[in-house]
Formats: C-alpha cells, structure tokens, sequence
C-alpha cells in the first residue's frame, strides 16, 4: 500500500534532489525511499546494538547488581 505524504523542501534541496534523481536515472521518489530506507537501516542496528548491550549480563546470572544466588538466599531467608 503506497500513502502520499506532503514535504516542504528549500529550493536548494529541491535542485539537488532533481539532480541525484537525474544523475541515476530515477525518480526523486526513488531517491527519497532509497535514503530513508538508508538511514533506517543504520537506525535498526543502533537499536539492536542497544538491545544486546541491555542484554549483556543476563547471561553471568547478574540482575541489577544481584546474582540469583543472592536473590534465592534473600527469598529463602
């Protein structure tokens, strides 16, 4: 499903993105998809990366500054 969305550009940009568009032979729409699609591929794997570091840890048995041997103890005491 396509949805049409409305951008206001500087005149300045706007010659560039005819010139890109021109340059590769595609449409400024193609161009614009492209650079999105670009950018947000470097914005998922930030937000992996992230993702994974939050991780980190949870493995060793650490939660906060806790081992789940001494959240057992705690519990059980």
């Amino acid at each position: 499903m396509s949805v049409r969305k409305n951008f206001i550009f500087d005149e300045e940009i706007v010659k560039h993105l005819e010139q890109i568009a021109t340059r590769r032979e595609k449409t400024q729409t193609q161009i614009i998809k492209e650079l999105i699609e670009k950018e947000y591929k470097e914005v998922s794997k930030e937000q992996k990366l992230e993702a994974i570091y939050k991780f980190a840890g949870s493995g060793t048995g650490l939660f906060g500054d806790l081992t789940i041997q001494e959240i057992k103890a705690n519990r059980d005491g």
